[in-house]
């Protein structure tokens, strides 16, 4: 295992972070952890030199920590910094903050989170840190001995993550979004700068977007992949793209299955910052170019379309066809599209009544009626998945 910089902690956290987001499960059913594989799992990877594990409160139906805190019995526990997560869209009132950890340290089995995140940071969750005065009370759980380090995971615009950024001084590190496709995404290269220029430790999540970037690629990118001097497998290509970036203290992997944590551990133990040749970099622009020019619709999200007179969500609509045939993954599209957290069933293409009123703003002329009734065809039915 390879071990980086963390911001201006006088600790190395290993390349490659557990994260216990996707565990085994017995029947699909995300509640229903394969308790004993997933332990298995994360022992190897302990053992194997991964020293961070991240889970969060609303992972797995609630299900991750406590068997994270399984895992980390016999010893374990000493061998690692733990990561928690406080779930801000859950918190309604001032009380909920200690409820919430409190169940959380029982549930981990331990008496000290190592890395306490703000879980899902955006300009309405930064308003609730306001108005319940959360800063405060993390202080005061850090004072108390229940809490070592601040930090926070985020998902918004990188002026938000400015904001939440300058809020306080004492942020160890944030998580964000970011991979070779999703780096202008969200807090994107500018997040990963900004943050290292204020001493903050940088952990990636989704460094293979939900592992799309880790399937048997479409063909125009496999041809690249496969024409490319150094040979190695989509994942090792998303990976490294990552760990190239000295701004970056660890990625984290959301693993399913121990051959995936035997790969990522070797992977990992073979990264290194500033590896990346100027080939190598233009490799992974040609695999991104091809991935785009598969994207059907050309919609750049500029809301000028919005709002529909009959509640379509046009942008998210398009954005989640775009990505379901960029990565040859319908099923993925239609657990995002009609899934626990998909759109709500007003807000999806088939109340699309045709009217017209978004073609005259696009600026981008697209034929939005009838890129809806193809969404509708791909992602709105209930059959084929």
């Amino acid at each position: 295992m390879n071990y980086r910089k963390f911001g201006k902690l006088d600790w190395e956290g290993s390349a490659l972070a557990f994260g216990a987001m996707r565990l085994p499960t017995t029947d699909g059913n995300t509640a229903n952890i394969d308790r004993p594989e997933a332990i298995r799992m994360i022992r190897y990877a302990i053992d194997h030199g991964v020293n961070y594990l991240d889970t969060a409160y609303l992972y797995h139906a609630g299900e991750s920590e406590l068997v994270v805190g399984e895992a980390l019995k016999d010893g374990y526990r000493e061998k690692i910094r733990l990561a928690t997560k406080m779930p801000m869209r859950s918190v309604e009132k001032p009380e909920d903050l200690d409820r919430i950890l409190n169940h959380q340290l029982e549930k981990l089995q331990t008496s000290k989170i190592d890395f306490y995140l703000f879980h899902g940071m955006n300009a309405a969750n930064l308003g609730k840190v306001k108005e319940f005065k959360a800063l405060k009370w993390a202080e005061d759980k850090m004072a108390e001995g229940k809490i070592d380090k601040l930090c926070f995971s985020f998902h918004d615009e990188y002026d938000v993550f400015k904001e939440i950024v300058d809020e306080y001084d004492n942020w160890t590190h944030c998580q964000i979004q970011y991979n070779f496709m999703d780096y202008e995404y969200q807090a994107g290269r500018r997040g990963v700068e900004y943050a290292a220029a204020h001493g903050m430790g940088v952990v990636v999540m989704e460094p293979l977007r939900g592992g799309l970037l880790g399937k048997e690629p479409p063909a125009a990118v496999a041809a690249i992949w496969e024409a490319a001097p150094q040979k190695r497998s989509p994942v090792e290509w998303a990976l490294n793209w990552v760990w190239d970036q000295p701004e970056v203290s660890l990625l984290l992997s959301g693993m399913s299955t121990m051959e995936q944590v035997e790969q990522n551990c070797e992977y990992a133990g073979r990264s290194a910052i500033g590896s990346f040749s100027a080939e190598e970099k233009a490799v992974v622009d040609a695999a991104r170019s091809a991935f785009r020019g598969r994207t059907p619709v050309p919609c750049t999200s500029c809301g000028y379309c919005m709002p529909c007179p009959n509640g379509v969500e046009i942008p998210r609509v398009f954005q989640i066809y775009n990505d379901a045939v960029m990565y040859d993954d319908p099923k993925m599209g239609r657990f995002r599209y009609r899934g626990p957290i998909g759109l709500q069933p007003e807000q999806m293409a088939d109340m699309c009544i045709e009217c017209g009123e978004c073609l005259e703003p696009c600026p981008q002329s697209i034929d939005i009626p009838t890129f809806m009734r193809e969404v509708d065809t791909l992602l709105g039915k209930k059959t084929g998945d």
